[in-house]
């Protein structure tokens, strides 16, 4: 667990070590604290300190949203996470929480909604620019609005009908239907309204948004102020860079001014964090949030998940940890050098590694399929801990490991585990 010494009203600093940064970044996302586990109440604080709580899609181990829960909390029930973000709501018994952009695709609290009246005009002035996707297909727009106003929440395949599919992309399988709900979304015309299984349900915004919400309107300058103020005090510490990313806000200057409001209301506090350089060799300004905690130790052994906030943004990630991250799901297996999503494994105030990690429910086992140190090798027992509480969270009965990555023998011998093939396993490093 962290032991925090200070805060920031406490103690004014001007200067934090490179240690120091990584512990109050870590503090200030809950990272150290005791896992003791938690239901509803417990989920819903947690994303209240994170502010969002990014989806993704992928579920080789568990679905991204689950995760940064397990690294805060320990072995919650996923099942209270569904009912905190996926219960569909009404205008006289509103969800609590509602899908946005509020980073990439998240939940957010909707009582939020009337921060992101910004973003939404922002869809909407692009698409009615020469060109667009949205401009080119209005009609296809427009009668997927008439469909949702007359039958209320549905799936993209419910409709997919009553318009023309378009061609099949590289990546994506997305036809007129699909991307017309996403722009009404994006646009704040329609909101996720539930899922079924993991497939969104679309429904018209005041069907869903209590219509004082939908009716408030926040001055971008506004918005733009309060929401550095959030990631600042998630954070903990930060540069211009990430405060304009937390919320890929893309408008650095609008943070830059909305930095000095902060600054000058003694809510930032400028400080020289040793190490942040850029590549011309000068220093980076960053803030220290005022309430932010300055631990004296951080004490965990945590997987991140690759869209956890302490990583999210890769340029923080490589400034704050020296660790330089990317998934590797696109790349061809032979060419990986990691595997397909592995995963940052903190030890106390570092990034210690990196485990791509599969669950095999059928055979009910938690593969370790690939196991990398950073740095000097170390902490086994504490890693095999964790691994354990993983599967067990995952309801899954035994571990097994393959045989690549440096820290995979060691991961074996401390789990004493069976041994599992990779193809990668003995061939050189791309």
């Amino acid at each position: 667990m962290s032991e925090a010494v200070s805060s920031v009203d406490r103690m004014v600093r001007t200067t934090l070590s490179a240690a120091e940064a990584r512990r109050v970044a870590l503090a200030a996302q809950g990272i150290g604290r005791e896992r003791a586990g938690g239901g509803t109440r417990a989920i819903r604080g947690e994303i209240a300190r994170m502010g969002v709580l990014q989806i993704d899609s992928v579920n080789v181990f568990a679905r991204s949203h689950y995760m940064p829960l397990f690294s805060r909390l320990g072995a919650y029930d996923p099942a209270d996470l569904d009912r905190v973000v996926l219960r569909s709501g009404t205008p006289s018994r509103p969800a609590r929480f509602v899908e946005y952009l509020p980073h990439e695709a998240a939940f957010m609290p909707v009582d939020d909604w009337p921060l992101w009246g910004f973003r939404r005009a922002d869809v909407v002035e692009r698409s009615g620019r020469w060109g667009s996707w949205a401009a080119e297909n209005a009609s296809a727009v427009d009668r997927v609005r008439a469909e949702l106003a007359d039958r209320g929440a549905l799936r993209a395949g419910d409709i997919e009908s009553v318009v023309r599919r378009a061609d099949r992309g590289p990546w994506w399988d997305w036809d007129h239907a699909k991307r017309a709900l996403e722009y009404l979304w994006s646009a704040g015309e329609v909101v996720v309204a539930g899922r079924r299984g993991f497939e969104r349900l679309y429904a018209p915004a005041e069907h869903v948004v209590a219509p004082e919400l939908l009716a408030a309107e926040v001055p971008r300058h506004d918005a733009i102020r309060e929401l550095v103020r959030r990631a600042a005090r998630a954070y903990g510490v930060s540069t211009v860079a990430d405060l304009n990313d937390y919320y890929r806000l893309r408008a650095q200057v609008d943070v830059r001014a909305a930095v000095r409001d902060l600054v000058d209301a003694g809510e930032l506090i400028p400080v020289e964090v040793d190490g942040w350089r850029d590549a011309a060799g000068r220093q980076i300004p960053a803030f220290l949030h005022r309430g932010a905690r300055v631990p004296r130790r951080v004490e965990t052994a945590a997987l991140l998940s690759p869209f956890d906030p302490v990583v999210w943004f890769r340029d923080r990630t490589l400034r704050l940890f020296d660790f330089h991250y990317r998934i590797e799901i696109y790349v061809p297996q032979p060419k990986r050098a990691y595997g397909y999503y592995s995963l940052p494994l903190v030890v106390d105030d570092r990034i210690a590694g990196r485990i791509d990690l599969k669950a095999d429910r059928g055979a009910s086992t938690l593969l370790v399929q690939s196991a990398w140190w950073e740095g000097p090798a170390g902490a086994a027992d504490r890693v095999a801990a964790e691994l354990r509480r993983a599967a067990a969270w995952q309801g899954l009965d035994r571990i097994t490991v393959s045989r690549w990555g440096d820290a995979s023998d060691h991961l074996a011998a401390a789990l004493a585990a069976e041994r599992h093939e990779h193809p990668n396993a003995g061939l050189p490093r791309p």
